[in-house]
């Protein structure tokens, strides 16, 4: 009995792993094989002229990097109007208000839960950068801010640069900033 059963579990074992296939054995297209489905019996096919892999652009212009010569731009290298502000607006209360606060002060809900307060864009120093830098910042990440270079194509980046200095023109701003037209509107005699 006991020579029959250990008989049958090595049947057992027998049959169960000569059925295995392992994915290296598995069907398939090597990228160096041929194959004679195509004409020029290639399994690779050609990249197709003028292409570019979304995830290998490697621009290094100063739109791009926010550097210039080695030094970060003065400057925001786009048309800012209502339109960018807009937009960076609404990329900012996503991308930044979580940590930074609606109002760019720091308190956002990061750090009323207790976490690492992230930087109140009203500090002299921050009014003070180049928009390159902040870009930058945004790009690649500073201190306990994580980069979001992947996460924020190149054109939002600017449009959030161009909402937080308008943030900051806002919060330091004085009644004589005001043009005489916008003060009417403030309720404020020219």
């Amino acid at each position: 009995m006991n020579r029959a059963c250990i008989l049958a579990v090595a049947a057992a074992l027998l049959v169960s792993t000569a059925c295995r296939q392992d994915m290296q054995d598995q069907p398939k297209y090597k990228p160096l094989g041929q194959n004679t489905f195509y004409p020029d019996g290639r399994n690779s096919r050609p990249v197709p002229a003028n292409t570019i892999a979304i995830d290998e652009l490697n621009d290094t212009d100063p739109y791009h990097t926010g550097m210039s010569n080695g030094a970060f731009l003065e400057t925001i290298p786009a048309a800012v109007d209502l339109k960018l502000l807009n937009r960076g607006r609404d990329r900012y209360d996503i991308y930044c208000s979580p940590c930074h606060g609606r109002l760019g002060d720091g308190n956002g809900m990061v750090a009323q839960r207790g976490l690492r307060a992230p930087a109140d864009f009203h500090t002299d120093r921050l009014r003070s950068v180049p928009p390159g830098y902040l870009f930058q910042v945004i790009s690649n990440g500073y201190g306990a801010m994580g980069d979001y270079g992947d996460q924020v194509p190149v054109d939002d980046r600017w449009a959030i640069v161009a909402y937080i200095r308008a943030l900051q023109l806002s919060r330091n701003a004085s009644l004589n900033d005001v043009p005489a037209d916008g003060r009417a509107q403030l309720g404020v005699q020219p």
